[in-house]
């Protein structure tokens, strides 16, 4: 079969399906939506636009923004003429931005708005290979010669040559590099990962294949585009199938545009299923009498249902009966209720999600599929299949990938999503990619059906003063288990024994405070919260090896932030990060045994 790229595929929605709808942006109170026809016509115009601005294949632009279509159309439009975009987070210090640009050698950046460009500001005089500055729609005027607005960037392609972007567009080779996805840097500065045209394209076909997406579905665009979980659904899964992209107005406004759009298939990180988790329990626990019962009977229902579902068996006939009771009664009510009244698929990846709550969801008959892998191989490694899903794994490899567990217990990979390898890193490169395999840095298991288990990462093993190794991921995972815990960092390395750091859930714990009377202005040392956490630590401890146990635990002042440093763009914890601002805390909890 042709090879195909992502660009191509763009251009190909935009001949063979001109009047369906490409996306759609909320403007005075409506969405407002943009054909493929115009979608495929702004991406040639703005490719034309870098081409007369210099733009030559193999050159890179950096974009830094809220999901927006200017976004994919930059990304789009660079990829079509043989460029390699990349993205950086909004919430990247400027010292970060400068970063990325000079390391990706960028000419031209892309801005959401000013407050972004007094970010870039600050690092003008590091940044000498810096022309042009494009500002997205609805920015401040900005009066500097390096600045043009986005209608008057657009402009520039007026007077470049159609039959030049044909020949780019035409041009573009499988192994050639596509874009540059920079890693969040859990582990020292970012990395840029080379990802091809085939990488793209492979992954993208066989993504939607596996999950049968349909051109008539919908998708709701508000994780950072600078993560290629994102591109993928946003950008490259879209341009494969044909679908309809909405754009979320903001973060904030996520929970009331989710409502609004009920996607079709509904992509979120650990922290964006746990939210939801904690305000639905929040309202069923609300519930009394004969309602509870009623709540309580289709929760059981529908996780008997969907607990066949996921072995790829029918429910009993009795039990789908009931099923559909339940869905007139409940499901059909609370599910529209959360923006998930049309979901036929829902999905958690980025990040490590408890078991218990995939199974609270499949109660509520949402089953929430997991998928695991990284940016190094284009996004996923193996994925929970409706029909073939295990919550206590993250599924089987994906078509046409190899995975296999080498002697330390390190998850290899191999296949057609495997990245080029790192941009201007042969070192690592090296290291991470070896015989074609990609070396994940995770820990794992394969069991006797396919499935693969996580079991830590290589670089957060903990090594105990008495020489125990620990992987502190199902510990982490399992404190995180309670509503009042929002983030959990286990302690331990060289240590005799294992501490944590938690921090509280904002809205759990307000909760918490107005029940019992507290006041919520030093909740974290309320002795009264203290024993209702202590308590939640001693059932965790008793399903874990005796060294495994957490012996002593500080609840901190205030959450874990970005803004700080502890936590990545796609909400990882930053392990030294937080034992470095923490130092004092974790002290404490061993001082008594120095």
């Amino acid at each position: 079969m042709a090879f195909t790229s992502i660009p191509q595929c763009v251009q190909q929605q935009g001949r063979t399906r001109p009047d369906a709808d490409a996306y759609f942006v909320r403007r005075n109170g409506a969405w407002l939506p943009t054909t493929w026809r115009d979608y495929a016509a702004q991406v040639r115009q703005v490719g034309r636009a870098l081409i007369a601005l210099g733009i030559e294949p193999g050159n890179s632009v950096c974009i830094v923004g809220f999901n927006r279509p200017e976004w994919t159309i930059f990304h789009l439009a660079c990829m079509s003429i043989g460029g390699a975009p990349a993205g950086i987070y909004t919430t990247n210090a400027p010292v970060e931005m400068q970063y990325i640009i000079e390391h990706a050698e960028s000419a031209i950046v892309l801005l959401e708005d000013s407050a972004q460009w007094r970010k870039l500001e600050q690092q003008r005089a590091r940044l000498p290979g810096l022309r042009h500055v494009v500002m997205m729609q609805g920015a401040a005027p900005i009066s500097d010669p390096l600045v043009m607005s986005w209608d008057d960037f657009c402009a520039r392609g007026d007077g470049a040559d159609d039959a030049l972007f044909e020949r780019r567009l035409a041009a573009l080779a499988p192994e050639q590099l596509a874009t540059l996805i920079y890693t969040s840097g859990t582990t020292g500065p970012p990395k840029g990962v080379m990802l091809s045209h085939r990488n793209l394209s492979w992954t993208a076909e066989t993504a939607m294949q596996m999950i049968d997406v349909r051109p008539s579905d919908a998708v709701l665009s508000y994780l950072p585009l600078s993560h290629i979980a994102e591109q993928m659904f946003t950008i490259h899964g879209a341009a494969t199938a044909g679908y309809a992209v909405y754009f979320a107005e903001s973060i904030e406004k996520v929970p009331d545009n989710l409502k609004e759009v009920q996607p079709h298939l509904f992509f979120g990180v650990p922290r964006i299923w746990e939210k939801f988790h904690a305000g639905i329990s929040a309202k069923l626990r609300e519930a009394t009498g004969v309602k509870r019962a009623l709540v309580e009977w289709a929760m059981r229902v529908g996780g008997g249902v969907n607990a066949n579902k996921c072995a790829g068996r029918k429910p009993p006939a009795s039990l789908a009966l009931q099923h559909r009771l339940a869905d007139r009664l409940i499901y059909s009510k609370l599910k529209p209720a959360v923006g998930l009244g049309r979901a036929r698929l829902c999905v958690s990846g980025a990040a490590p999600i408890a078991p218990d709550v995939l199974e609270f969801f499949s109660q509520l008959d949402v089953i929430v599929h997991e998928v695991y892998g990284q940016s190094e191989d284009t996004g996923p490694t193996s994925f929970n299949l409706p029909g073939k899903t295990d919550f206590h794994s993250v599924g089987r490899p994906i078509p046409g990938v190899e995975v296999r567990i080498a002697g330390d217990g390190e998850i290899l990979v191999r296949g057609p999503n495997v990245f080029m390898g790192y941009y201007k890193d042969p070192s690592a490169t090296a290291e991470t990619l070896i015989d074609g395999w990609l070396h994940s840095g995770d820990l794992g298991e394969l069991d006797a059906r396919g499935f693969l288990h996580i079991t830590g990462r290589k670089k957060e093993i903990i090594i105990t003063a008495g020489g125990k190794n620990i992987t502190p991921k199902n510990i982490e995972a399992a404190l995180k288990q309670s509503p009042l815990i929002s983030e959990a960092t286990v302690i331990g390395d060289r240590r005799k024994y294992l501490s944590a750091l938690l921090t509280l859930d904002p809205e759990a714990s307000a909760k918490f405070a107005a029940d019992h009377n507290l006041d919520g202005a030093a909740l974290h040392t309320h002795p009264q919260l203290r024993a209702a956490i202590a308590k939640h630590v001693e059932t965790v401890n008793a399903h874990l090896a005796r060294v495994e146990g957490i012996k002593k635990f500080s609840i901190l002042a205030r959450n874990f932030t970005v803004e700080d440093g502890e936590l990545t763009p796609t909400l990882k914890v930053k392990r030294d990060v937080v034992q470095e601002h923490f130092a004092r805390e974790i002290e404490a909890m061993y001082a008594e045994d120095a």
